[in-house]
Formats: structure tokens, C-alpha cells, sequence
């Protein structure tokens, strides 16, 4: 999706990249037709709204122990074999909606298991790709990242899913199934081993199998991010950010149908115009971030993050919510590419896993507080209610880590992961 045509990315990004996309493109088929699909079993709005508490749960529950089996085995094969295990799951649900018989507690459960595969799969593939394209490459391979997904999964799946549902129910699934048989193929094909070099041992190497031993390495990832003054800062904030963007997304329908006077159509058109946003920050990150730095484009995103939420709290015009939507797709492109890139420049090889899973995890349990905020700010003091308090919390969430992305900050983090990498390539050469 654009960048430096003089950092190759190489064959083994183009398969991870496939990959991805392939995945993205299943996964938003079967996004777009389970609402649909229970939907059509049952009317009890309780057990329609509860498959966003199914797909949810496991974030919460697993991502942090996901962490650990991430950096405990080589992160290629894993990625293999969840992809496996998923094409069989979508196949079985596929085939009973096919013969009739996919009640609401199959769908339940295949979701469930489905979504916790995908927490592992994800850090792993973070984790993998500092080892598969240059460390100068990273802006530009997680700018391609966003923006085969961003186009897979909002742009193509969407519309795509529901005509295939509309036609047989079990299209999207068995389409599911198939795009993760691609990905476990083209990952297959990358060659290599990935498995974290262990270069300090914690005293969970004693009983490695034990549940002490989870537990410790799981706070040992959490303890190295706590002291890393611009990753807990991005992983804190990202946490709150989601809340307030969650409970503003999660009552957006009320107020393009209250507020703007607009239909399905153009609530549809809004996300269609954040998607498109998503792809020109995809194209230009790399570039962009190397022009304005790192960090400026965080502080950046800071100002049109709270902008975004003033916007859908005092305007009534839709094309000025929809320029606000683009932007914020823009923003949202750029935050994933360098948040990314930073946490793999500065983590150690072995903490990949335990890293990128508790940023995860903050994420999800923003997302989860934010589904419930939204709705309960809204029923009591108003639906713009649900605005203003992100505006606030954006404004105050910028004024206060506005001074930890300083750029001589952030200039001496790439500094320090230069210096570190050069002092781990000599001691890999020594061997």
C-alpha cells in the first residue's frame, strides 16, 4: 500500500501479507452473516446482541496467556495449525447450516473458539514480521498490513457477505473456511523457523508446563511494558481511547437516524468513508511518518481524535460527519502502522508474544467498556451525551501524554533499538 519502493519487503512479507488478506476477507464474510444468521433462529434481541459478548470473552480471557504460548513456540507453526483448527470449525458449522441443524449454541461455541484462535494468531503474526522484512521496512509491511485488511474486510466482505447470504446462509461460512486453508498454505510455504530466542531465562524455565510458570511469564511481559515510557504510554491510551470510541460507535445508529436523518444507506456510507480513509493512511504511512516523524503523528492523532467526537456532538450535517469519519480512518491507519512498528522495534525477540498480547488485551477490555458506556450514557443524559464525554476524555487523554511523545523522546527509543539490534546482530555473528 505504498512507501519506499527502495525497502523491499521481500517474498516471505508478500506470503505473510496473503495471508492476512485472504484471512481478512473470510473473516469478514462470517462477520457481516452471523448477526443475520441468528437473527433468522431467533427474535430475543438479548440473544442477538450476546454474540458480541461471545466474540468478545475470549480477548479477555486468553490473550494474555496467548502471549506467553506465543513466545514459547515456533510462531510460524502455530499460526498453522490455528488456521487449521479453523477451517475445520467454519466447515462443521458450515455443513450444519447447510443441513439445518446450526442452533444458536453452535454458533456460540464456533465463534467463541474461532475468535480465541485469532488473539494467537494475531500476536504471532505481529511477532513474526520483524524477523521477515528489514528492521528500515517495518512503517511501510505494517502500512500494507492495514490496508489489506482495511480493504478485505470493510471494503470487499461487507457487501459481499450479506448478497452470498442472501443466496445460502452457509456461503460466507464455507467462503470462511476456505480463505483459512489459503492462509495456512501461503504461511506454510514461508520457509524458516520462528521461534523466540530465549536469550535470559526467567525462573519459569524451572517448570515450564505449571501454571506458576504461565502466570510469571505473563507478568514478566506485563512488568517490561509497564517500564517502557512511550509503550505503556500508547498501550494505556489506546485502552482508553477504544472505550470512548466503542460507546460512541455502539449508538452511532441512533444518531445518523435522529440527528442526520439518514437511512441504512448512509450509516452504511459512513463506515464506507472511514474504510476509505483507512486505505489512503495505509498508502501514504510510511512516507507520512517518516516526513512529519513518529511523533508527530501521534500527537497528531491525538487532536483529530478528540476532533472526531466534537464533530458527531454538535454537527447536523452529514457531509461534515462524513469528511470527520475519513479523517478519522486516516488517523486510525496511521496510529496501527506506527504503535505497531514501535512496539516491535523496541521489544526483545522474546517478548513479542507478551507484549503485543497485553496491548491486546487493554484494547479488548476498552472495547467491551465502551459497548456498555455507550448505551448507558445515552438512555441517561442524552445521545450526544455519549460524545461530549469522549471529547472530554480525548482532550484529556491528549493534554496528558502530549509531553511522553515528545520527539527527542521517541528519536532516542529508535536510537536505543538501533544500538540494541547492531549489539544483537554482532552477538548472533560471534556464535
Amino acid at each position: 500500500m505504498g512507501g519506499n519502493p527502495e525497502i523491499a519487503l521481500g517474498p516471505a512479507f508478500a506470503k505473510l501479507w496473503l495471508a492476512g488478506t485472504a484471512s481478512a476477507l473470510g473473516v469478514g464474510l462470517a462477520t457481516v452473516a452471523t448477526p443475520l444468521l441468528i437473527a433468522s433462529r431467533t427474535s430475543n434481541p438479548l440473544v442477538v446482541s450476546a454474540a458480541q459478548a461471545v466474540a468478545w470473552l475470549p480477548w479477555l480471557l486468553f490473550a494474555l496467556p496467548g502471549g506467553v504460548l506465543v513466545d514459547r513456540v515456533d510462531r510460524r507453526r502455530l499460526m498453522i495449525w490455528i488456521d487449521w483448527a479453523r477451517v475445520a470449525l467454519m466447515a462443521v458449522l458450515a455443513a450444519a447450516i447447510t443441513a439445518g441443524h446450526a442452533g444458536v449454541a453452535l454458533i456460540y461455541t464456533v465463534l467463541f473458539l474461532v475468535n480465541t484462535g485469532e488473539i494467537v494468531f494475531r500476536s504471532a503474526g505481529q511477532a513474526i514480521i520483524p524477523a521477515v522484512v528489514p528492521r528500515a521496512g517495518l512503517e511501510r509491511a505494517n502500512g500494507w498490513l492495514v490496508g489489506g485488511v482495511t480493504v478485505m474486510q470493510n471494503m470487499i466482505a461487507g457487501p459481499l457477505g450479506a448478497a452470498l447470504f442472501v443466496a445460502a446462509a452457509s456461503i460466507p461460512y464455507w467462503g470462511n473456511s476456505l480463505t483459512y486453508a489459503v492462509s495456512a498454505i501461503l504461511i506454510t510455504a514461508i520457509a524458516g523457523t520462528y521461534r523466540a530466542t530465549p536469550q535470559v531465562r526467567t525462573s519459569a524455565a524451572a517448570d515450564p508446563g505449571g501454571l506458576r510458570a504461565v502466570w510469571s511469564e505473563m507478568a514478566e511481559g506485563f512488568r517490561w511494558l509497564m517500564r517502557q515510557r512511550l509503550l505503556r504510554a500508547m498501550a494505556v491510551l489506546i485502552g482508553l481511547l477504544n472505550v470512548t470510541l466503542t460507546a460512541a460507535l455502539a449508538v452511532l445508529v441512533l444518531l445518523t437516524k435522529e440527528r442526520l436523518h439518514l437511512g441504512s444507506v448512509g450509516y452504511g456510507a459512513l463506515f464506507t468513508a472511514m474504510a476509505v480513509g483507512s486505505i489512503l493512511g495505509s498508502a501514504i504511512g510510511d512516507r507520512l511518518v517518516r516526513t512529519v516523524t513518529a511523533s508527530w503523528t501521534i500527537r497528531i492523532g491525538l487532536l483529530v481524535e478528540a476532533a472526531f467526537h466534537l464533530v458527531l456532538a454538535t454537527s447536523l450535517n452529514s457531509y461534515v460527519v462524513g469528511t470527520a469519519f475519513f479523517a478519522f480512518g486516516v488517523h486510525g491507519a496511521l496510529w496501527n502502522i506506527v504503535a505497531n512498528s514501535l512496539r516491535q522495534r523496541l521489544t526483545p525477540p522474546e517478548m513479542f508474544g507478551r507484549v503485543g498480547s497485553t496491548n491486546l488485551f487493554l484494547a479488548a477490555g476498552g472495547n467491551c467498556v465502551g459497548a456498555l458506556l455507550g448505551g448507558l450514557i445515552a438512555g441517561h443524559f442524552g445521545l450526544t451525551a455519549t460524545y461530549w464525554v469522549a471529547f472530554v476524555v480525548a482532550v484529556g487523554v491528549a493534554v496528558t501524554t502530549w509531553p511522553v511523545f515528545n520527539r527527542a523522546a521517541v528519536t532516542q527509543a529508535y536510537a536505543t533499538e538501533a544500538a540494541d539490534y547492531a549489539e544483537h546482530e554482532a552477538a548472533l555473528a560471534d556464535r
